[in-house]
């Protein structure tokens, strides 16, 4: 840490799928200021999701103001002290905008959506290879999940899209884009970039070169002047422009938010973590070799803290619908009337009666990756309840995360350490739920160690912004004794042939939502 400066402050905009926060952190990676905005979710037809880019970019501009003036309003010189700023983002969600108006040329297209189907077995039937046709090169099958297929959907159905990139005019981005390009100008000489970790979801980056790859652009007809420029994780991007009231900070550090979760668990090579919010998303730093999955997980990015730093790769599974169910409860069924309230109902019963819950609302991601299936409830009686429904709920996240473990130990080539020694880092807002986490422990077979702050996606963010600015030394940030102080460990209680007949039941329940889609639209 700066041991010249008084107050040493970084600050970390996380821009998620239902909402967007702003942390300030100290010298110690202590938070002393932070504000939280929920944003609106458009459904405008069955699988499509939408956020509107100008209410993502307005919930970013309040969470700042709010956070920086409750920071000052508790003693802290913010003004003097805010040395950078680290941006991490839902990733995947995929808009375009204008150059000249700044203003979005359509909705931006959510991480979940399914509309791209269509386009996903046209492309696996032209394509060699099929669904692997870019696996190779960008370490993704072809999935409506990437932003490659969303961008290609919005230019073969949208006019304004079509019109824009005719006419020079269209700027193609994820959401660290687009927050990017308003912060340090906008209209006004706003910088047009990415980084390697959001560059790798969307399908268009080279693993290896780290680079657009040129004949994958070729073959999806994309045209390379909508592009941002690929930067590292952890380097300054620019400064931030007038009209905030952090004007003139820098920008230093951009991931992903799983990726940023890794670092903020700081993840070394062989270790893991799965962070629980919308979705589920478990990664495994495999250091700087791609390890290619042949159980249906994604090669990709980890981390590169600098230019001139190592890569550092992943196994990654992704979980489609983890606290989105615990929402869907809440809002849809109106079982519970906040999600906090699912732990005390859930407990309110001994097991889930027999009742599994899958829910494929979306399709289902790793490592099935079936975007036919749709969700069920199976084994109900009347007995059931919901009590039962409510703890189904939460088994149904802890069983979607251990296939995922499973399909990561058969891939690692270190699978006999992982088996013997492997510890699950587990963060995100689901984690304060402690039935949950020693579900996850059971259903796993192992330990769950949850570190006593929760949010490691901010601070992930903000690691990678200090890093580039000075605030911190990488052996600072490396120092997993001083990070796991306090965590809670949750051990395995769950007898091994209970595991074993609830996880072949999990299975079965599976196999019921497959080919279902049909239904469903």
């Amino acid at each position: 840490m700066m041991s010249s400066e008084e107050d040493v402050f970084v600050g970390a905009i996380d821009q998620g799928t239902s909402s967007s926060r702003f942390i300030i952190y100290d010298g110690t990676s202590k938070v002393i200021g932070l504000h939280h905005v929920e944003f609106t979710q458009f459904y405008p037809e069955a699988g499509w999701v939408e956020h509107d880019p100008m209410e993502i970019l307005e919930s970013v501009k309040v969470c700042v103001a709010k956070a920086v003036d409750k920071a000052t309003a508790d003693g802290f010189n913010v003004d003097k002290g805010l040395k950078a700023i680290g941006l991490t983002n839902q990733r995947e969600t995929t808009l375009v905008w204008s150059k000249s108006t700044g203003l979005p040329l359509y909705n931006a297209i959510v991480w979940m959506d399914v509309r791209t189907s269509s386009i996903c077995r046209r492309l696996e039937k032209d394509l060699s290879g099929g669904r692997n046709h870019f696996v190779e090169r960008s370490g993704l099958p072809i999935s409506s999940y990437f932003s490659a297929l969303k961008l290609l959907w919005l230019m073969e159905n949208v006019d304004d899209v079509k019109e824009a990139i005719k006419n020079k005019d269209a700027l193609f981005g994820t959401i660290d884009t687009w927050l990017i390009w308003n912060l340090t100008g906008g209209v006004k000489g706003g910088l047009h970039v990415t980084d390697v970790s959001n560059a790798s979801r969307t399908l268009l980056m080279n693993l290896k070169t780290l680079e657009w790859d040129e004949s994958t652009l070729q073959t999806l007809q994309i045209p390379a002047e909508i592009l941002p420029k690929i930067v590292s994780n952890s380097e300054v991007i620019g400064e931030i422009g007038a009209g905030w009231p952090i004007a003139g900070i820098p920008i230093a550090g951009c991931l992903g938010d799983q990726h940023a979760a890794m670092l903020g668990q700081v993840c070394r090579k062989g270790e893991a973590k799965s962070t629980y919010g919308t979705g589920a998303f478990i990664l495994l730093n495999t250091g700087e070799g791609i390890v290619r999955s042949s159980h249906g997980l994604l090669s990709t990015i980890a981390f590169k803290l600098g230019p001139k730093a190592p890569t550092n790769y992943a196994l990654e599974g992704s979980v489609a619908i983890a606290g989105a169910a615990v929402q869907w409860l809440r809002d849809s069924l109106g079982i519970i009337s906040s999600a906090s309230d699912i732990e005390k109902l859930a407990l309110e019963v001994e097991s889930s009666g027999g009742i599994y819950f899958v829910p494929a609302f979306n399709g289902l991601f790793a490592p099935w990756w079936r975007e036919d299936a749709r969700g069920v409830i199976v084994g109900i009686t009347r007995f059931t309840s919901k009590a039962h429904i409510a703890r189904a709920v939460l088994e149904s996240m802890c069983f979607q995360v251990k296939d995922v473990l499973d399909s990561m130990h058969k891939d690692s080539e270190q699978e006999e350490s992982l088996k013997k020694e492997f510890l699950l880092r587990v963060d995100g807002g689901a984690t304060v739920n402690n039935l949950l986490m020693q579900i996850q422990a059971d259903l796993m077979g192992g330990p769950v160690i949850r570190p006593a702050d929760i949010e490691t996606t901010a601070l992930g963010a903000a690691f990678a912004a200090g890093l580039a600015t000075g605030v911190w030394k990488e052996e600072d940030v490396f120092n997993t004794g001083a990070k796991m102080k306090n965590a809670t460990i949750f051990r395995p209680m769950m007898a091994e042939e209970v595991r074993k007949k609830k996880v072949e039941s999990w299975c079965k329940a599976v196999s019921k939502t497959f080919d279902l889609a049909d239904l469903a639209f």
